[in-house]
Formats: structure tokens, C-alpha cells, sequence
């Protein structure tokens, strides 16, 4: 049997809304870009919503919005993907990079605080300035498990840091403070702006696609601006009649908007959100429920406090219990029909940001460590029950066939 780590859930009512935008006659951004936008700030509970073409895409809008300058520092997450530190370089900013929890992958702000005071102390890699200001930081919602928001948000408040969510994993997601206190939906007045990603193996997709929410009409209205060459219309106000012909090149901007053919897929893809959720979530118990006792992994965090968008799925190796390393492990598991994955290579072991800024493994231990124990396994909606037993089952033989003899582990 094959697993793939990833198959799709589109259904028939997202073909016919894709075929129904098609015969409109209006291919790119318009009434259904609209809808798209209006729904899915309804379902965070945001209040502006702008759709772009890819969650990087409106992580870059978000941090030209705020005012990134060239030489300002931002702190980054290094256990994430390159879209997180790389917008910061776009507009010639600086990413300084801050380790991760170990038991969540998410960024540890203790950590936040150490690579400041190493920065005032000029501790930091040599190419990055002591005079370097801080102005932002970018946590990442690592495989949907939300970060305390509220913790950010005091952080960033000590340090007068404005904060912009990726949240590219975490839709639907939420956390709350207590098993009596409400929800706080991820975009629901979480941060400045936060950021969603739709790539086709995201939650919810549009094959490619991103959203920025905010509560601020200015940033909104800056991000939209920019996400179409910096005009002051878009082309649907020029052409659908709504509006004059003419327009204006107000800032030298982007071409990151959504297309509704793509948002037709979005909007019947959001109405299911969260019952593929709540199919992700059962994937996740049922991996939980049997793989617990296997004692060569360790299995990803969940809890009463979040509702878990379930986007990864990623087991983490106990190498000293095991024959093999990771890499051998999910050749393996590859070899025997199970699509898996890594997420991922911390960013400060990539040649780009050791060969620029000087970083080595030693500045951030704990994702150096953990990310080399890694491997996500395959889970998404629709995944069938035999499906999710052959992973298992491959799991549980591959770790009975490499355990170490508990002698041999002394």
C-alpha cells in the first residue's frame, strides 16, 4: 500500500464553483475575491481581510505595511520555512533568529529575551550590528499548535516590537487561557497582522494562496494598495463600472492578488473547514492512541487549552533508543509505502544564513537538536482507515526492528 504524505480534498461543489467563476466571464480579482475575503474574516473573527496570491505574499505586505526599513532587526523563529526570515530580507532588514521550544517547536520567548540582551551586548553572530533596532517580531504557529498570543503580545509590548503572525499552519486554530475562559480564534485580535496560507496541501486551499487580517483599516488599506503595483484601485473597482478608469501609481508596489478563480475554490473550501478539522483531529487521536506506548518516538503536543488546526503531524525519533538516524528511518518508512516529510531544517543551518550572518549550531541548540529527530507523517482529510493503519503499523516495525536492547542504551 502507498500513503501519499498529502492527497487533496476537493469535492464536487468546489469543481462546480471553480466552473461556475469560469463562465462568469471574470477570471481574476473580483466579486469572488470579495466573498472570499468578507467570509473568512467572519470565521477568525477579524475585521479586514486582504487576499494575495500566497501567505508570503501577505507576510511581505504585512511588514512593508508596519514599515520595515533596511537595517532594522526583526526576531524570526529558526525552526520555520524560508518565508518567515526571507520577506525580512526583501526590504533589506536583518532576521535575527531565535531557538524553539522543545516540547511545542514553537518560538521560545525566553530565548526572544536572550538574543536581545546578546544583541545590546554585541554577542550575536559579528554581521549582525550591536546598533541594530529591533522593531518586529514574526512568531510561527508550528503544524497549527498556537503559541500563547497573549504572551507575545506582552512581550512584544516590554520590547515595543510590533508583531505579525504566520499563521500559514494555523487555520482553523485557537487557544485559550483556562478550561472556563473563551476561545481566542488565531486572527481574531491576536497580533497587527496575521498571516494564512492556502498552498495546496494547507488546511483549507486554493492551490496557491494567502490572506492577511487585520484590525487596522490604514494597514489594510496600505497591504491592498501594494498587492496590485501600488495603484489606487484595483481592477475590479476600474473595470466592473464601479469606479473611474483612471488610476494613479501611488508606491512602487506588487502583483500578489488573488484571482477568483482561485477564491472560488477557497470559499467552498472554507464552508468545510472545520468539518476537515475535526477529520485531521480524529487522525491525530487515533495516531496518538496507537503509537503511545512505542517508546522509540515522541509524539506531538495537544492539550485542552487549543483547539489544534492539525496541519503536521511530526513524530520526533528517541535516537539514542534506535539503530538508525532519521534519515534512515524515513527512507524506510518511504521505502515501505508511507509518504512523510521534515519539517524542517532550521533556518540557521541552511548556507544562506550561516554563510551571511554567521550563524553556526551552537547560537540555537535545541532546534539543532530536535530537528534531526524529526519526521512528519502523513494527514489530511480523507485519509482513508487502512491508510492510517499502514502507518501505524509501518511506525510501530520499523521502531521494533531498529529498538536498541534496553543493556545496550546504559
Amino acid at each position: 500500500m502507498k500513503v501519499p504524505f498529502f492527497r487533496p480534498d476537493v469535492t464536487q461543489l468546489e469543481i462546480d464553483e471553480v466552473v461556475a467563476a469560469l463562465k462568469s466571464g471574470w477570471l481574476t480579482t473580483g466579486p469572488r475575491v470579495r466573498k472570499f475575503e468578507q467570509e473568512f474574516a467572519a470565521a477568525v473573527g477579524g475585521t479586514h481581510a486582504v487576499a494575495v496570491n500566497s501567505c508570503t505574499a501577505a507576510l511581505h505586505l504585512a511588514i512593508e505595511a508596519l514599515g520595515l526599513k533596511a537595517g532594522e532587526g526583526v526576531l524570526v523563529p529558526t525552526m520555520t520555512f524560508a518565508t518567515s526570515a526571507e520577506v525580512v530580507r526583501y526590504l533589506g532588514a536583518i532576521p535575527i533568529l531565535v531557538d524553539c521550544d522543545p516540547v511545542t517547536l514553537n518560538m521560545d520567548l525566553e530565548d526572544a529575551e536572550r538574543k536581545l540582551a546578546m544583541l545590546s551586548a554585541g554577542k550575536l553572530p559579528p554581521s549582525i550590528p550591536r546598533s541594530t533596532r529591533v522593531v518586529g517580531v514574526i512568531p510561527v504557529h508550528v503544524a497549527g499548535w498556537m503559541m500563547d498570543t497573549d504572551a507575545v503580545a506582552a512581550f512584544a509590548a516590554k520590547h515595543g516590537l510590533w508583531v505579525v503572525e504566520d499563521a500559514a499552519h494555523a487555520f482553523p486554530a485557537a487557544w485559550r487561557t483556562s478550561a472556563r475562559a473563551p476561545w481566542r480564534r488565531c486572527g481574531e485580535k491576536t497580533s497587527a497582522i496575521s498571516c494564512f496560507s492556502f498552498y495546496a496541501n494547507k488546511t483549507i486551499t486554493t492551490g496557491e494562496g494567502g490572506m492577511a487580517i487585520t484590525e487596522d483599516e490604514a494597514l489594510a488599506r496600505r497591504m491592498r494598495m501594494m498587492s496590485l503595483h501600488g495603484l489606487s484601485q484595483d481592477a475590479w473597482d476600474r473595470y466592473s463600472g464601479g469606479r473611474s478608469w483612471d488610476y494613479r501609481i501611488v508606491a512602487p508596489g506588487f502583483k500578489y492578488n488573488l484571482t477568483d478563480v482561485a477564491a472560488a475554490l477557497g470559499i467552498r473550501q472554507l464552508e468545510r473547514a472545520e468539518t476537515m478539522r475535526l477529520e485531521r483531529e480524529a487522525i491525530a487521536g487515533r495516531f496518538h492512541e496507537a503509537l503511545a506506548d512505542v517508546e522509540e518516538i515522541e509524539l506531538p503536543s495537544d492539550g485542552s487549552d487549543r483547539i489544534h488546526s492539525w496541519h503536521l503531524f511530526p513524530i520526533r525519533l528517541r535516537l539514542e533508543r534506535l539503530d538508525v538516524d532519521r534519515n534512515a528511518f524515513l527512507d524506510e518508512l518511504k521505502d515501505a509505502g508511507v509518504g512523510c516529510s521534515v519539517h524542517w531544517r532550521p533556518l540557521h543551518l541552511h548556507p544562506y544564513y550561516e554563510e551571511t550572518f554567521g550563524w553556526r549550531p551552537g547560537d540555537l541548540p535545541v532546534a539543532t537538536d530536535v530537528w534531526e529527530r524529526l519526521i512528519s507523517l502523513p494527514l489530511f482529510p480523507g485519509m482513508r482507515p487502512e491508510e492510517v493503519a499502514h502507518v501505524v503499523e509501518t511506525v510501530r516495525s520499523q521502531c521494533a526492528r531498529h529498538a536498541v536492547a534496553h543493556a545496550a542504551r546504559r
